[in-house]
């Protein structure tokens, strides 16, 4: 399983974000994130700035963490690419069609993810993945 520790994805985002501003050559992953860092302008300071990424980003100041949100998109990108768990890639599809944008689509996602893997926390278990697919189901 890979398990990055949170200096590394920062690290991770931060190089993807200068490579693909120097024009260098981005590996088949920082290509796909270079993809979602351009969608999320908003977060172009954080990741420009190395030292601006070790912020904790607490949720008592109402702002998102950057680094959670573009991972999250990977994550939910990698499971559609490989329909794991079974069933993301269709309600994602349908998702998608129905908000008429894919982007839209992710961050209605996010919520069916984050939801899951609170819980899964919480109760000490296994996230579910046939539950996932249903909250994201449920929002078409």
């Amino acid at each position: 399983m890979f398990a990055p520790t949170k200096e590394e994805v920062r690290h991770f985002f931060c190089d993807t974000w200068r490579k693909a501003h120097a024009s260098e050559i981005l590996t088949p992953l920082e290509a796909i994130a270079r993809d979602w860092l351009l969608q999320h302008p908003e977060y172009e300071n954080d990741f420009a700035n190395p030292d601006a990424s070790k912020s904790d980003y607490p949720i008592e100041q109402g702002q998102s963490n950057p680094f959670l949100h573009l991972s999250m998109h990977l994550s939910i990108a990698e499971q559609i690419s490989i329909d794991q768990p079974r069933g993301i890639r269709e309600a994602f599809l349908a998702l998608a069609r129905r908000r008429d944008s894919e982007h839209e689509a992710h961050h209605e996602i996010m919520e069916c993810l984050g939801q899951m893997l609170w819980t899964a926390q919480r109760n000490g278990t296994p996230p579910d993945g046939e539950a996932y697919v249903e909250c994201v189901k449920m929002r078409v």
